[in-house]
């Protein structure tokens, strides 16, 4: 598959990759049909996803069984009236219908709108009024439908929603029932251009409403590096990415990248992680590779690893958030694997990672990859040296966007020219590079601290935190200081036998770690104590609810 869209598949080193790599783009590529379709037609007993539950369920679809499924669904989808162009939001948790739905929109040139089960009736009705979402496609448990149907006075776009139950209330068409009895899939005539939108997000903005992200139906293959080069998947590997279909993680880990690159994908459908359970996973079903944030690795190496059987497992990779040295030396003690760190955007496919040819180094996201030109800019646009914090940007040439990149903030044409301009998409992250050429997290534009001349990161100061035994979770906020401009404010969640226990002493004790952890001017003045952190509804901390409180 891969010899479709790459001239050159292996390198030798990372030198070769930068220089060698290239993406042959066909015309009016669909994933659906170029990538599915074409591994059903050439491989169709070929395992594309082995599904699993808390429940003790287990299904398993070959490349074959995904064609028949989603055409199936297509089908169905086109007898309400779905076509090319209309918007569907999918709200299926980590349920195996969600990659028959999928692929099944794209067959059709919709676009899809990947959501969590998190949202609320406010949320819905915002995001249908924001899309003109025509169709909704849910799991059919008790909250989630409860939410729909609270919504749905309020939002006249949406004219079906479909359920994969047991709860199907009055009026919605049950999922399995409806595909079975689908019609035989007839393929659109044109279902897309390469610049029709296919994929939608609403991101969770840290400091405003969500932002609705727009990606054409190139997108896919900008996940090629995701898949082979960054989770360095081929044909006989099993891959668990732990990620909610809701969220973008999913399709840069349980979809896009792995399917091109032959793998079988894993999915565990759970509603409450439980850290022995992965690990109960990766024993018994003999999972190659996993992906997950670094807070899922900080509760994997509290666990007794010695009580599992992690033979299979080789390769691990990391993203989501920025990773604490101290988790990459504790896994790759407990199991001899290192994490390969990534970074990238709603916005974005891969930007920067550890790859196969770089030897990691503990805290550092990697280096820059082949697809977008990466640098790092002071606030008038100009690049900033090695060492020197700076605002990630990727380069735009003559005005041809690159591969993954995202199309524009649908129907935002204000806030798209905010993050795309002088020929610079602005990502709105800083970072530092080192003389190696590696990248170092410090924090979103927004959130880095001005103190006494220094410009300080939250990331490093939360890093140096976190290896105190007493900090569970923390967010690092500058406050206001007459003298100083800003000073660091820590606040912090404290674990359970340390919270007797705060006080002044603490205070001291914590401060007194950091100065030795970490350079001493970075400090936090002002540390606070609190039950729980704000944030969004993927779980990011809301730094600017912390500073306005």
């Amino acid at each position: 598959m891969l010899e479709k869209f790459l001239d050159k598949t292996q390198f030798s080193s990372y030198e070769d990759f930068m220089e060698n790599f290239k993406v042959k783009v066909p015309e009016n590529f669909n994933f659906g049909y170029d990538v599915v379709d074409a591994w059903a037609e050439t491989e169709p007993d070929k395992e594309a996803l082995l599904w699993t539950n808390d429940k003790g369920e287990c299904r398993r679809f070959t490349f074959g069984d995904m064609k028949r499924e989603s055409d199936k669904t297509a089908s169905f989808f086109q007898s309400i009236g779905i076509g090319r162009g209309d918007k569907v939001m999918l709200i299926l948790k980590r349920h195996y219908q969600f990659w028959f739905s999928i692929i099944a929109l794209h067959k059709l040139g919709a676009t899809v709108i990947p959501a969590t089960h998190l949202l609320t009736k406010k949320d819905i009705i915002y995001r249908c009024h924001m899309a003109d979402i025509k169709a909704i496609v849910c799991s059919g448990d008790e909250i989630v439908t409860g939410h729909i149907l609270a919504a749905l006075p309020e939002c006249p776009s949406v004219k079906a929603v479909v359920s994969t139950g047991p709860v199907v209330p009055q009026g919605w068409y049950d999922f399995d029932s409806s595909i079975e009895k689908a019609t035989p899939f007839k393929r659109p005539d044109i279902a897309n251009s390469n610049d029709d939108v296919s994929l939608l997000y609403f991101t969770s903005g840290t400091t405003g409403e969500p932002k609705m992200v727009a990606h054409d139906f190139t997108y896919p293959l900008g996940h090629i590096i995701t898949g082979s080069y960054w989770h360095n998947l081929h044909s006989d590997s099993l891959h668990l990415t732990l990620a909610d279909t809701g969220w973008g993680k999913a399709v840069w880990g349980k979809l896009y990248g792995q399917w091109i690159a032959g793998a079988n994908v894993f999915v565990y459908d759970y509603d409450k992680f439980e850290p022995v359970d992965v690990l109960h996973m990766i024993q018994k079903y003999g999972i190659t590779s996993f992906c997950a944030p670094p807070t899922v690795f900080r509760f994997l190496i509290r666990e007794d690893l010695t009580k599992f059987d992690l033979s299979t497992l080789k390769y691990c990779t990391i993203a989501g958030e920025a990773l604490n040295p101290s988790v990459f030396e504790e896994w790759k003690r407990l199991t001899g694997i290192r994490l390969m760190e990534g970074f990238g955007q709603t916005e974005t496919t891969l930007t920067v990672a550890t790859y196969p040819w770089c030897e990691p180094k503990p805290g550092s996201m990697g280096k820059k990859g082949p697809m977008y030109d990466i640098d790092l800019v002071d606030e008038h646009g100009d690049p900033v040296e090695d060492g020197v914090h700076g605002e990630i940007v990727v380069r735009i040439h003559d005005g041809k966007k690159p591969l993954g990149l995202f199309k524009e903030y649908l129907n935002d044409p204000a806030l798209t020219a905010e993050a795309m301009h002088d020929s610079f998409y602005h990502t709105g992250d800083v970072a530092w590079r080192d003389e190696d050429g590696y990248y170092w997290f410090v924090g979103r534009k927004d959130d880095v601290i001005k103190s006494s001349g220094y410009r300080i990161g939250p990331f490093e100061v939360e890093s140096a935190l976190m290896t105190h035994p007493a900090v569970v979770e923390c967010a690092i906020t500058g406050v206001p200081d007459e003298v100083r401009g800003q000073v660091v404010k820590a606040t912090v969640v404290l674990a359970a036998g340390y919270r007797e226990n705060a006080g002044p002493d603490l205070v001291k004790e914590i401060q007194n770690h950091v100065k030795r952890v970490t350079a001493p001017y970075k400090y936090p003045r002002i540390v606070e104590f609190v039950e729980e952190l704000p944030k969004t509804i993927s779980g990011k901390i809301r730094r600017s609810a912390i500073r306005k409180e």
